[in-house]
């Protein structure tokens, strides 16, 4: 349990952005928490489920859990919607119309971006839907910051009759700060008033509220200008003014401690009339952002003089001091200080790899074992790691359930290349109910000839182990309703006997079953059936062992991709035409090993057998 869940009201305490954040929402009364999780934004809502007197639930999707927190919202309580930057993509939709009818009780959006691409397919700037959505934006830049701005926040929101979004960052997210914390202030829900003119969005209705939505955004402009959240700190050095926000600001105070600078917390609207006045008192201004250059984009249209940005700075990754310190220097014309040199770290290099006893690994085994027979359309989840080493049975990666439409456009699309090969699509149990189930529907309403492997590992693996529909139980770890997968895909048009389920350890048996219905012209869905690893559902067994008399060195249970099981020593042998083959030796780590069976299912000479049961701690 979270530190600041049981701790008395103005106590500091070290907390993460994350867990800021939800004590933040938690003391303003928020009466609902949705979200999907998403890294660096999970432990939001998981922090935020300990707290009592709030409803929390992991939504199936972020389209979803924003339209759950906006029906709160109408209702009058402050709710609260937390999802990773690709996620607001999918929540756009209701995004864009809630701007237009605005909101009732405060409706605050949480939306954090993997500035440096931690974990995420793509470094988008949420910033950029202020703009789009005539949203105001908060940006804080450490965890005091966060459970601060979250509260101010559901105030604006109510004051301006507007969602607010919260621009969070991998740092802001995951790292520790001090934190003093208040009490809740608990705050009434009236109950939703049917008013159709503004909730039908119906596109009279719509129309008329667009003056409105201008209106408000005059409104936020005027509030950027003298909101305590941009400050200017004054400095020594005036020789140039910085402008930042977020927490590319601590990256710049330990690199100009003696600078002018202009910090945004209330970031857009871009309050230009303040920026103006910094201006008259500096040389030259530098814009310092993370990742695209709104901020500067903003003050060169306003005609901003003497103003610098992503001409010194890059338009990707963090903007640390071993960025920040050579440009700023070169600019004026400096060398750098002493020890100003932050040395680059190049740590022996760690490929991502899936876990001992990972399900996933069995099915990746059997496709590398057909991979010249087939096209493989891959999606988000830690099955993406099937692209790598030693399974290569991957070809594509887009974005969550892109992995069904993309293999029926591969279908319908074959070229010379593609004629004689079948068409996979892999997909897991929480992408497949996040957005998996519409592409498999598009798949069986138009013909494909795909064969869908669903693995359902009864978790959200990739972000720590969430629970979701298909795992029966809730957020809080209650009992909930269990999704049945194979009913679910026959619903959507599946014939039945196209509907197969395996247990992916049995590597033959998996082997046999894809091999089976890539040769059938006709949608179908492979089912595996073992749990994470890592999850409460899983059963460790007793640890295997190698018998070294009996290894003949042919290493096939490498390609099972156990970490493991590593090579142990290696030997060169002459083959019967004069080539030479490479023979790997190998052990089985105990402590690391699960008993699930895989290795020896992949093992010839049966030279893998159960060890000596090993305690765990």
């Amino acid at each position: 349990m979270s530190a600041a869940v049981e701790a008395l009201p103005n106590t500091r305490l070290l907390l993460s952005g994350n867990d800021a954040i939800a004590r933040g929402v938690w003391e303003a009364g928020a009466s609902i928490a949705t979200a999907y999780p998403g890294t660096p934004s999970t432990e939001i809502l998981e922090t935020l489920a300990l707290y009592p007197d709030l409803y929390a639930e992991w939504s199936v999707n972020e389209k979803v859990a924003l339209e759950v927190a906006i029906g709160g919202a109408m209702s009058g309580a402050r709710a609260f919607c937390a999802m990773k930057h690709v996620g607001l993509n999918v929540a756009s939709d209701a995004l864009m119309t809630i701007t237009v009818s605005g909101v009732v009780g405060g409706l605050v959006i949480a939306v954090a971006d993997d500035v440096g691409l931690s974990s995420s397919q793509n470094e988008q700037d949420s910033r950029y839907w202020g703009r789009f959505a005539h949203l105001p934006i908060l940006e804080p830049a450490d965890s005091q910051e966060a459970y601060e701005m979250v509260k101010e926040a559901f105030a604006l929101s109510e004051a301006c009759n507007t969602p607010v979004l919260l621009r969070l960052t991998t740092r802001v997210c995951h790292v520790k700060a001090v934190v003093e914390i208040g009490t809740r202030v608990p705050h009434p829900v009236p109950g939703f008033t049917p008013d159709p003119r503004r909730w039908v969005m119906a596109p009279a209705n719509a129309k008329g509220l667009l003056p409105a939505q201008i209106a408000r955004e005059g409104k936020l402009r005027a509030l950027a200008e003298t909101s305590p959240l941009n400050r200017i700190e004054d400095g020594q050095d005036h020789r140039i003014g910085f402008i930042t926000s977020g927490p590319a600001y601590l990256h710049l105070r330990e690199c100009f401690p003696n600078a002018p600078v202009l910090k945004l917390g209330f970031s857009y609207p871009v309050p230009v009339g303040l920026v103006s006045k910094f201006a008259a008192t500096v040389g030259q201004m530098v814009v310092v952002e993370e990742t695209e250059p709104l901020i500067e984009t903003e003050l060169r249209a306003a005609g901003i003089p003497r103003l610098h940005g992503k001409d010194l700075l890059p338009r990707l990754g963090e903007l640390t001091p071993a960025v920040l310190l050579p440009a700023i220097h070169g600019l004026v014309g400096e060398p750098l200080p002493p020890g100003a040199v932050y040395p680059s770290s190049n740590p022996f290099p760690r490929p991502p790899t899936m876990c001992p006893a990972c399900p996933h690994m069995g099915v990746y085994f059997a496709l590398s074992r057909l991979r010249k027979q087939v096209l493989i359309s891959g999606d988000i989840g830690c099955y993406t790691l099937g692209a790598g080493q030693p399974w290569n049975a991957l070809d594509t990666t887009i974005s969550m359930g892109a992995s069904m439409g993309i293999a029926l456009g591969m279908d319908k699309a074959r070229g010379e290349s593609g004629r004689d090969k079948a068409v996979v699509a892999v997909i897991g149990d929480s992408t497949f109910l996040h957005m998996g189930m519409q592409g498999l529907l598009d798949i069986v309403y138009n013909r494909g000839n795909v064969t869908a492997i669903l693995l359902d590992n009864r978790t959200t693996g990739m972000t720590g182990g969430q629970h979701h529909p298909g795992t029966g139980k809730s957020l809080k770890g209650e009992t909930a309703p269990r999704i049945d997968f194979a009913k679910l895909v026959e619903a959507l048009g599946v014939a039945p006997e196209r509907i197969r389920s395996v247990d992916s350890y049995q590597l033959p048996v998996v082997y046999k079953t894809i091999k089976e219905e890539i040769a059938i012209p006709e949608p179908s869905v492979i089912i595996t059936t073992r749990p994470c690893a890592l999850s409460e559902f899983f059963e460790r067994q007793p640890p295997y062992r190698v018998i070294e008399e009996s290894c003949t060195g042919c290493g096939n249970c490498l390609k099972v991709g156990c970490p493991a099981i590593s090579v142990q020593r290696t030997d060169t042998r002459t083959r019967s035409d004069g080539s030479s083959a490479e023979l790997k030796y190998v052990t089985i780590d105990a402590a690391m090993c699960t008993g699930c069976r895989m290795c020896v299912e992949s093992c010839g000479p049966k030279a893998i057998t159960v060890a000596q049961p090993v305690a765990v701690v």
